[in-house]
């Protein structure tokens, strides 16, 4: 599905049309397939998701899968001092104490523990 462009999912929405014209999802993979025959022919399930995705957000942009998550140099600091004072510390007690996701503070952790493994194996 990587190959169709926002404007081919739009025009897969024309295709399936609204009010008293509204065509099946099977009519829509073979009239895709007759107007695009040198793209890969569609299946029924990626013009359900492409339906899905408008009538859930009323766009068909892609949309980033993970986001990532801003934490601030203070923020850092802190998780660094509660793992040096404590190395064995919980990300889940860590997240509780300085009042941030539990799973961005989980990759925090991580990526501090790494970098004081790099640092000890430099020394």
């Amino acid at each position: 599905m990587s190959y169709l462009t926002g404007s081919l999912k739009i025009e897969i929405l024309m295709m399936i049309g609204y009010g008293d014209r509204a065509r099946t999802q099977c009519e829509v993979v073979r009239l895709f397939r007759e107007t695009h025959p040198d793209l890969p022919p569609l299946n029924q399930g990626t013009i359900s998701k492409i339906e899905a995705q408008y009538r859930a957000m009323g766009h068909v942009r892609k949309v980033p899968s993970k986001m990532q998550a801003v934490v601030d140099d203070d923020t850092k600091l802190n998780l660094l001092l509660a793992l040096e004072e404590n190395p064995i510390t919980p990300a889940r007690q860590l997240a509780r104490d300085s009042f941030m996701n539990y799973l961005v503070c989980k990759g925090q952790k991580g990526h501090i523990g790494v970098s004081q493994k790099v640092k000890k194996a430099i020394s």
